[in-house]
């Protein structure tokens, strides 16, 4: 009985052991096939996102009626807009202001404007996500989620890193449109998507609203671009604002000297910046200005002032120097007619001259 007991345990424990063995052969099966097989499943959202799901709610010609009219101060006109920088120098001139809406936070509008830059240059700059990346170290990962060729919206995933900040990510969808001669237009926003689930390690940008327009300046070898940009970070916005009063003149002319670098080095679009030219929509006729007003907070440059007033005093040094010397002539004239020959034929000469040189003046004044 013993004997028979002994076996029974040994036995009973070699099945229990033997069993517990399997159950985690099973488990440790089933979660190596579910980690391994998520690739795969990522694969196949992004697949099903790209033939299935439309973005025609992400980005529609609505927004972009919106863009158009904040930047020409046209929406929310009792918004009271305070200026915050305006700087310039012999490449750029940049002005912004902001205001405090009712709700919603701080909106920006700057206006930048480059010399010797084309506005499909200055297009493709801005476009150009991985070049970003270089000369933008506040960038750290930038990755494109969708394509929509149906209607032209474009969905991306960038992580930003700020000093004693935890990174934010920002899941946008944004849209290009051309306009008339050569002006361009972009609008961006905060969005959902199935490839950019939430991480807690990264602070969701949870409102974002952005934009910008790049048209040329008639008569000059230079373009500019008028932003509005309006986020929700998680900031004071008072420190917010002053962060950006400080930080923004250097970080333009940061992008300046890229944008410098890049017009020389940019001899073949790179496929990112040619996929969204491609599926760049054509402005509607019901939105596009038929005139092209060029923004008047710029209404010379600096090297325009110096020669306009390099040119005006010297129309009005030949203006003093004509007038001193009519002057000196008409009063030796008097004189000599006065005190001077007394001959008839010379006082006649002489009244004949002075008659002429006073109706001159007199048609010049």
């Amino acid at each position: 009985m013993n004997t028979m007991m002994s076996v029974f345990h040994i036995y009973g424990g070699w099945c229990t052991l033997v069993a517990l063995v399997f159950l985690i052969l099973l488990l440790w099966q089933r979660r190596r096939s579910f980690f391994t097989s998520s690739p795969s499943t990522s694969f196949l959202v992004s697949d099903s996102v790209n033939s299935k799901l439309r973005t025609l709610n992400f980005v529609t010609d609505s927004d972009l009626k919106f863009l158009m009219e904040i930047l020409d101060e046209k929406l929310n006109e009792i918004d009271r807009w305070e200026d915050v920088i305006d700087k310039r120098n012999q490449h750029l001139i940049y002005n912004a202001k902001c205001c405090k809406p009712k709700n919603g936070p701080l909106r920006y509008l700057s206006v930048t404007m480059f010399r010797d830059i084309s506005s499909e240059m200055l297009r493709n700059f801005y476009m150009d996500n991985d070049y970003r990346k270089q000369w933008d170290k506040t960038v750290v990962e930038h990755n494109q989620l969708q394509v929509d060729e149906f209607d032209g919206v474009e969905v991306g995933r960038t992580i930003k890193k700020f000093p004693l900040l935890r990174p934010r990510e920002y899941v946008l969808a944004w849209k290009l449109w051309e306009g008339r001669d050569k002006t361009f237009y972009c609008f961006m926003k905060e969005c959902e998507h199935p490839l950019a689930p939430r991480q807690r390690k990264y602070v969701r940008v949870e409102y974002f609203r952005s934009g910008w327009r790049i048209r040329e300046i008639p008569g000059r070898n230079a373009c500019e671009i008028t932003m509005f940009h309006q986020e929700d970070a998680g900031l004071n916005m008072e420190m917010a604002k002053l962060a950006f009063s400080k930080g923004i003149w250097n970080y333009v002319c940061k992008m300046d000297n890229a944008l410098r670098r890049y017009s020389v080095i940019s001899y073949h679009l790179p496929s990112s910046v040619a996929t969204s030219i491609n599926l760049m929509q054509k402005v509607p006729a019901c939105l596009d200005p038929i005139k092209n007003n060029i923004s008047p907070a710029y209404p010379t440059t600096p090297h325009d002032q110096v020669t306009d007033e390099s040119q005006v005093r010297m129309i009005s040094r030949r203006s003093s120097r004509k007038l001193l010397a009519k002057s000196l002539l008409l009063l030796g004239g008097a004189i000599c007619l006065s005190r001077g020959h007394s001959s008839l034929g010379a006082k006649v000469a002489m009244a004949y001259i002075l008659t002429k040189l006073s109706k001159r003046d007199a048609r010049s004044t």
